[in-house]
């Protein structure tokens, strides 16, 4: 089987922890050939397939240099066994435009995993709004009045931009207000950006955990990224602390849940955030932490998720 990755630059990965990584790991020990490229490599032209500039590549198995670049050649989407969309956010116009080239690919043959339209329609922090029995109070608005409203029903808050990642431009305001109106009006831009609002959740001292479902069914264990200090953001990237942990009870019924029903609609992948027994967001574009699931615990994360891949596409 030949998969091409559609990530951010191989040159930019930190394989000690990147996912990416560990599937293209995966997917080479069991004999499989990679490639990979960035999505300003896609490609359309009037009466041609959508094509890539891709990578050739072989991994060392070393540290430095991790992966060896045995060509670069452009080639249709369709001519591959598998395109995997693993670019991280921002979920922007140009990521979008992404989409559509994918789509076109499959309308040719590709197989897009995870699926074009399902990353369109399924954007990370709305894609909860479906699932709200098992959220937060959680308001979308560009409406200041209604911000400050929500503010006075629940006196404790998280406000963030719609189209962040690694826990980027995230504000908790407390009981007093403080800075409530400069947050609002940074972050939605005077009415110009639709931001969300929800009811801080006091568990996220336990960790924000991260539950991984793939093919619909959930790997049996999160990893719970705890805040360091007085910071209230438990994302990896702002220096949260990951520990795996077993899911709980409401951990595996909201994976239940949701899992299958996206799985359906072309999501082999995706990653619930939960803090304590409420449900933040759902991950659809790169989820991570594959890597410290399987070191801590030794449940092998990247076979699951390759098993899947193979039984999608036989």
């Amino acid at each position: 089987m030949h998969i091409l990755f559609i990530a951010d630059p191989l040159e930019q990965f930190k394989i000690y922890k990147d996912t990416t990584f560990s599937m293209m790991r995966e997917a080479q020990r069991r004999g499989h050939k990679l490639s990979a490229c960035v999505p300003q490599d896609l490609n359309w032209q009037r009466g041609r397939p959508v094509t890539a500039k891709v990578r050739e590549v072989v991994l060392t198995g070393e540290q430095q240099p991790w992966f060896r670049e045995d060509a670069v050649i452009e080639r249709p989407l369709h001519a591959f066994d598998a395109v995997l969309m693993r670019k991280d956010p921002p979920f922007d116009a140009e990521y979008i435009y992404a989409t559509h080239l994918l789509e076109q690919a499959e309308r040719e043959g590709a197989r897009v995993i995870n699926r074009p339209r399902a990353l369109r329609d399924h954007p990370e922090k709305l894609a909860i709004m479906e699932f709200a029995e098992y959220t937060t109070p959680t308001l979308v608005t560009r409406d200041p009045d209604a911000v400050r409203a929500f503010h006075a029903e629940h006196q404790e808050i998280i406000l963030k931009p719609l189209d962040g990642m690694g826990g980027m431009g995230i504000f908790r305001v407390g009981p007093d207000g403080l800075n409530l109106g400069s947050i609002v009006e940074t972050l939605n831009r005077h009415g110009a950006q639709t931001i969300m609002v929800q009811r801080f959740v006091p568990e996220i001292t336990q960790g924000d955990k991260r539950i991984l479902v793939i093919g619909g069914q959930a790997v049996p264990y999160s990893l719970a990224r705890i805040p360091q200090g007085s910071e209230v953001r438990g994302n990896l990237a702002a220096g949260g602390k990951g520990v795996a942990q077993p899911l709980t009870e409401q951990d595996r019924r909201i994976a239940e849940a949701i899992g299958p029903v996206l799985n359906e609609r072309g999501l082999l992948l995706i990653g619930l955030d939960v803090i304590g027994n409420s449900l933040t967001e759902i991950n659809v574009t790169s989820p991570t932490c594959f890597q410290e699931i399987t070191d801590q615990t030794g449940f092998d994360v990247p076979a699951m998720f390759i098993d899947a891949l193979e039984a999608e596409l036989r």
